[in-house]
């Protein structure tokens, strides 16, 4: 990469942070309603199969996944999840209380890393499914400490494998329908994403 190239990439415009800042809040609300969901759910899985509410997981590594396929600057997928759940911790009726934040950095951490394994070069649906699995791997072990320390092995096997998939299926996938949605709606046409759907199209 040559210099001007990486003076391009750790260069913020004012539109990045303002759409960062967006999106955090945006999906911190998103984040609020989805806990809702998963209360019912998870006392369903407590009623079966506990680990089976990181099937719900992915829901809430979402928001990095799109901060970091919208802007594609380093930083951006990180603070994206960690605004959202800043927010999410602010709202009426959270039960996870501050411990949401360190999740939201966790989350955030893990789609970072892989957006920077391919230098914010590639942003394709495999790297989008990539970027929320490994959330979902950070999320699950800081999970089996806080919340599930009497687990085995299997059950704790079984919540990790639960919340990759649903990492790489809501937050990957979903995340990257939803960007080309907003591109093809002309939400983004100040990103590469907005001027790639235009060319697609």
């Amino acid at each position: 990469m040559s210099s001007a190239s990486l003076r391009d990439l750790l260069r913020y415009r004012t539109i990045d942070l303002v759409t960062i800042a967006t999106l955090g809040v945006a999906f911190g609300v998103v984040f609020w309603g989805w806990g809702k969901l998963y209360a019912l759910f998870d006392i369903a899985a407590k009623l079966g199969f506990p680990p089976a509410a990181a099937l719900m997981g992915g829901g809430w590594l979402i928001a990095g996944v799109v901060g970091g396929l919208v802007v594609r600057k380093p930083g951006a997928a990180l603070v994206t999840e960690l605004i959202a759940a800043c927010v999410s911790a602010f709202m009426p009726g959270n039960e996870w209380g501050s411990s949401v934040l360190v999740s939201g950095l966790l989350e955030g951490l893990g789609a970072e890393l892989v957006l920077a394994v391919f230098a914010y070069r590639l942003f394709g649906p495999a790297v989008a499914m990539a970027a929320g699995a490994l959330a979902g791997v950070f999320e699950a072990v800081y999970e089996w400490g806080s919340w599930y320390a009497d687990w085995d092995f299997d059950y704790r096997l079984a919540h990790l494998v639960l919340f990759v998939v649903s990492g790489a299926l809501i937050a990957g996938v979903g995340g990257w329908l939803l960007v080309r949605a907003l591109a093809r709606a002309g939400a983004l046409d100040a990103f590469p994403a907005g001027r790639e759907a235009v060319t697609t199209v």
